[in-house]
Formats: structure tokens, sequence, C-alpha cells
């Protein structure tokens, strides 16, 4: 089997080697990026929440859930192209890791167009859907119009980081999250207060940072990747890959659609209980959205390890080492529940401490927002069981399955508990429909993962021996592979 590239940084063959070691190596930068991903968030929140109090945080929450849905809306395409990628890396097979590449980004580029046009003028409509309350609509709605035309560059840093994982390379994105977080925490204050000869944008100001901040990231990443000569670029005749293949196409489609169905029914999911919340009242909102910002601490670890175990999982298959993509499996999970338990512990001793600086100095808001973290907190253990065996499913196109155990699991017993109690408990039945929901989505995936039938998928087959020469050679050289 042909060797990787040379003096690629940041890559790792996940096909070879001790699996605990290389997949905590593969995940710690992802990991990393999360924990960056989620200090970014988190410290706009402290910004808005200091400088323009508990109502923009509520509209920021609000936009939030918003966002979440646009990005739910690409990212099953987006992961049916990592699976592709990552099983072609592991065939060796560079030409078609970048013909996937080219058409999974004509793809998202005709979706951000589409993205920003729709998304500016149904904001309105989405946010009275939502039933936001009124005291907090203009704020949300001037926040979320800037947003969306923040998207468009967020799709693609997104498709490229998630590529560059399939390859097998997690610490360049970290590098570029790194400088993105850096602009959008460092422009958010000067451009919410204003500063010199700079006005205060108020709102609108942390949205404007965001935008300025994926559009530098994205730019910087295109130059390292071309710079570098890394996998994921284009150059010459192969720019004509940018033009969408027909079959590639189909099956990013195809295998992309129900992955991103899995995450608009957590994304309507969180519609349907932020509307339940919004009912119990503007300081219940704010609580809620605080909450949050300690559960995207608290699920990192198994977004992070989950990640790594679709990449490594991937390759592993594409390359036919079957017999290692169960141990890769068992290896996430005890990474994942390690990781995730003893932050956990470590957040909810802590909670108290760290709400204030989302919530200020009001008591009720922060009473509020520990108790349903310790309500629901400790579900993601469960979460993450579930996200490392889905993973691992998902790495050889099993996405049905996956769909169905998720939307029972989000809508007929989380939000159905939550809806049946809440007259008799209050918004105590929404909290505890976490633990419920999380329980039951990660009793189904076990089922699904040992009965499932998901091994005997086939999503793509090895190239020509011809072909494979080709890209031995391409990969001992460094060279571009010829096209045509």
């Amino acid at each position: 089997m042909a060797s990787r590239p040379p003096g690629k940084p940041g890559q790792h063959d996940l096909t070879a080697g001790p699996i605990g070691r290389t997949l905590l190596t593969f995940a710690l930068p992802t990991l990393g990026s999360s924990i960056l991903q989620s200090l970014n968030g988190s410290i706009n929140a402290v910004w808005i929440g200091q400088f323009l109090g508990e109502r923009a945080l509520a509209a920021t929450t609000n936009a939030n859930i918003i966002m979440f849905l646009l990005v739910a809306a690409v990212f099953g395409f987006g992961m049916a192209s990592t699976i592709l990628i990552g099983q072609n890396m592991g065939r060796r097979d560079v030409d078609s890791v970048r013909r996937v590449l080219g058409t999974s980004l004509g793809l998202f580029a005709m979706i951000s167009v589409l993205t920003v046009v729709i998304g500016w003028l149904v904001a309105p409509a989405i946010l009275r859907l939502l039933a936001t309350p009124a005291e907090v609509y203009p704020l949300a709605l001037a926040y979320l119009r800037v947003i969306f035309v923040a998207m468009p560059p967020g799709f693609l840093t997104v498709l490229l980081t998630m590529a560059l994982r399939g390859t097998g390379d997690s610490l360049t994105p970290l590098k570029f999250m790194a400088l993105g977080s850096v602009i959008d925490v460092g422009l958010n204050p000067v451009l919410i207060r204003g500063i010199g000869p700079i006005p205060a944008l108020g709102i609108e100001g942390s949205a404007i940072a965001t935008l300025i901040a994926n559009c530098v990231s994205l730019l910087a990443m295109v130059g390292y990747i071309y710079g570098k000569d890394l996998v994921v670029r284009l150059r010459g005749e192969e720019l004509r890959y940018l033009m969408p293949e027909r079959g590639l196409l189909r099956t990013i489609v195809v295998k992309g659609f129900p992955m991103g169905l899995q995450m608009l029914v957590v994304s309507t999911s969180a519609l349907a209980m932020i509307g339940l919340v919004n009912r119990h009242g503007t300081v219940t909102t704010a609580a809620y959205g605080a909450a949050n910002q300690l559960w995207t601490y608290i699920q990192m670890p198994a977004m992070a390890v989950g990640a790594a175990v679709s990449a490594m999982a991937a390759q592993n298959i594409g390359a036919g080492r079957w017999d290692r993509v169960d141990r890769i499996t068992r290896a996430g999970l005890v990474m994942n529940l390690a990781l995730t338990g003893s932050l956990l512990a470590i957040l909810t001793l802590l909670d108290r401490h760290v709400l204030w600086l989302f919530l200020g100095q009001d008591p009720a808001a922060i009473d509020i927002a520990a108790r349903i973290n310790l309500i629901a907190g400790w579900s993601f253990v469960l979460f993450g069981v579930s996200m490392v065996l889905a993973a691992t499913v998902r790495a050889n196109g099993a996405v049905v399955g996956p769909l169905v155990i998720l939307a029972v699991a989000m809508f007929p017993v989380r939000f159905g508990l939550a809806t049946a109690f809440e007259p008799s408990i209050g918004a105590d039945a929404i909290w505890w429909s976490f633990p419920a929901g999380s329980l039951a989505s990660m009793l189904l995936t076990i089922g699904y993962y040992r009965y499932g039938g998901w091994r005997k998928l086939k999503l793509v087959g090895r190239p020509a021996p011809a072909q494979e020469e080709t890209i031995a050679d391409a990969q001992a050289t460094g060279k571009p592979m010829p096209v045509g």
C-alpha cells in the first residue's frame, strides 16, 4: 500500500499504528477546535450580556437556534463528502478525493447564495414562529440578518475543515479556527461599544464581527492549503471538478440528505423546545441560553471524538481494515466517557461561578440556569455514547438508521414528555426531557450498531489498477495528480 505524501503538516495515516494513540492524536486538535469555537461563542455572549443586557442575550439565543438550523441544512452534504474523502484516502485514490471536493464546493456555493437571499427575506417570519418575546424581536432580527450574510464563508470553511479531517489532517483546521476566533472575539467589543472613529453598532456589531472573522479565516485557510500543496487543493485542469459530477452529486445528496435531516431533527427539536421555554418569560429564556453555553463545553469531547472516530473508521473501511473498525469504536467510547464525565463534573461544581458571566448579577436567572444544568447536564454522557456509535456506522454510509433513532428520541420521547408533563410540573418537564431523550437514543443506537447490518454496505469501490499505480506515484513524489 502506498505511503502518505511526505512533509504534509498535521496529516496522519489513520489506517496504521496503535489505535488508541492515533485516535487521541487526531482527536485532540479537533477538540481544540471545538474549545475555541465554544470560547468564541461564550465570550461573545459575555460581551453582549454585559454591554447590552439580558434582552440582547435572549435575542442571540433565538437567533443562534436559527443559525444552527442553517448549518444543519448543509451539514449532511459535508458529512457525506467527508466520508467519501476518507474512504478514498484509505484507498490512496487522491484524484477521487479532489473530484469529491470539487463537486462539494460547487454544491456549497449554490446553497450559500440561496441561504443569504431566502434567509434575509424569511427572518421575521421565523422569529415570529419561535414566539420571540416582543421586547427581544427587534434585536434578534437585526442580529440575524447580518448573520445570514456571514453564513456563506462559514459554510465553505466548514466544508474545507471536514475535508481536511477526512484526509487525516485535524491540525490545519485548528490553526484557522484560532485565527477566526481571535478576530471575532477582538472585534466584538469594538463594534458593539464603538471606539475612536468606529461608531457603536450594538448587537449588529457582534454579527458584523462574525462576518469579518469568517471571511478572513476562509481566505487564510485557502492560501495555506495552496501554499503547502495539501491534498485538498485543485489546480489547472482539476478546477473543472468545481462543476458537480452527476454521479458524485447523486451520492452526496442521497447519503447527505438523511444526515442533514438528522441535524434538522435536532434543530427543529431545539426550535420546539425554545418555543416552550419562551412561554416562561425572558428571564427563563436568558437562563436557558446561559445553560446552553455550558452545554457546548460538556458536549465538546463527544463531538470531537465522534468526528475523529468517523474519519478514522472511514479510512480503515476504505483500506479494507475491518479488523480495526470495532477497536476504533471501543477506543472512542472509552475516551469519550472519560473526557465527558470529567468535564461534566467540573462544570457542575463551578456552574454558578461561570453563569454570572452571561447573566450578570441577576440571582433569579442564575438560579434557573443552575437548576437546568443540574437536571439536564448529565445527559451528555449518554449523548456521547450515541455520538461515537453513530459516527462509526455513518463512516460506511449507513445514514437512515441513525436518522430514525434520532427522530424517535427527539420528538416522541423528548418533546412528547416535555409537553405532557409541563402542565403539572412546569418548566422542570422541559429540563427532565433531555436525559430521557438521550437515554432512548443511546439504547436504540447500541441495538443498531450490533444488529443493524450496516457493515454490509459498500459506498465506493477500489480504483482501477492503472489508476492505483498513478496514485502511488503521486503520493511518493508529492507531485500533482495527472487529470484526464
